[in-house]
């Protein structure tokens, strides 16, 4: 992993395999009210930084996230105090935020069937602990969406689905009955506006926090990008079969396709990603931008 850079003003405080987060010098992390996080280049997949990094990703995920926040802020607060009062070194790519004590859950939303959503129905009728139809298929429509939580791994370790009682009994009803109500409104608003640029969100993955200052529960870290939710091309859609995708599913399906050659049950490293790969994948985040946004990046 690359070395995180100094920034004036600021002491480095948690490098993680996407982004950077940085608290005012001098300041203890776990008591900063406020930090600033860094979006890289890097991209991950299956536990893994891969190199090289994706050309332009630190800005077209910070874009996107500021996107909607926008459309979100009438909903729930969110933890951005400034995208433009930031060092020159990461302009376009931080954003200063309100120092957050995180809520140990991936709070996701799903509105169709795939990925270990799908794993799961597969292996067990239930997703997240919500019983579903017998028949369902790969990218099949959940009407409604259903909150399925899992739990927030460390760098390196799986993150694991789980039930809204298993989470309920970690963190207690009342909190996890707010974290399933925000996340669903937010996929709902969410789901509208991307439909409106042929766009369908079939799921994504949210986090929470609580304000150091007041404790108020606040949306954080990024927000429906590229890395964080799948995004189909609602013209291109066909049920029991895999759609073509505007996120990271594409690294995805080439980390674990036979040209690249990565023996992943062996857990071995996996391979540089090729000239082709990365240039796809690049023009996959920005058309993901300017089709959600309407601006040229």
């Amino acid at each position: 992993m690359l070395t995180a850079p100094e920034l004036s003003g600021w002491d480095h405080a948690v490098g993680g395999k996407v982004r950077e987060l940085y608290v005012p010098a001098g300041t203890d992390p776990a008591e900063a009210t406020e930090v600033l996080m860094v979006a890289t280049d890097r991209i991950s997949a299956y536990d893994h930084a891969l190199q090289p990094g994706i050309p332009d990703k630190g800005r077209l995920l910070t874009a996107i996230s500021l996107f909607w926040f926008e459309q979100l802020e009438d909903l729930v607060p969110n933890h951005v105090l400034s995208a433009t009062d930031v060092p020159a070194e990461v302009t376009g790519r931080a954003l200063r935020c309100r120092g957050l004590d995180m809520v140990p859950l991936e709070c996701v939303a799903r509105g169709y069937l795939t990925g270990s959503g799908l794993a799961d129905y597969r292996a067990t009728g239930s997703v997240g602990g919500h019983t579903l139809p017998e028949g369902l298929t790969e990218a099949s429509r959940l009407e409604p969406a259903i909150f399925t939580p899992a739990t927030k791994a460390e760098v390196g370790d799986h993150d694991e689905n789980i039930t809204v009682d298993e989470a309920r009994q970690r963190l207690g009803g009342d909190l996890v009955e707010e974290l399933e109500h925000l996340t669903l409104a937010v996929y709902e608003r969410a789901r509208s506006i991307a439909a409106g640029r042929g766009i369908l969100l079939a799921d994504t993955k949210l986090e929470f926090g609580h304000s150091r200052t007041d404790g108020s529960l606040v949306l954080g870290d990024e927000v429906l990008t590229p890395d964080s939710s799948r995004f189909w091309s609602a013209a291109g859609y066909r049920e029991g079969r895999a759609q073509p995708s505007l996120d990271k599913q594409f690294v995805r399906d080439w980390l674990t396709s036979d040209t690249s050659g990565w023996d992943r049950a062996a857990d071995a490293p996996p391979p540089a990603l090729p000239a082709e790969v990365v240039e796809q994948t690049r023009s996959r985040y920005v058309e993901a931008y300017e089709r959600l946004t309407g601006q040229v990046f």
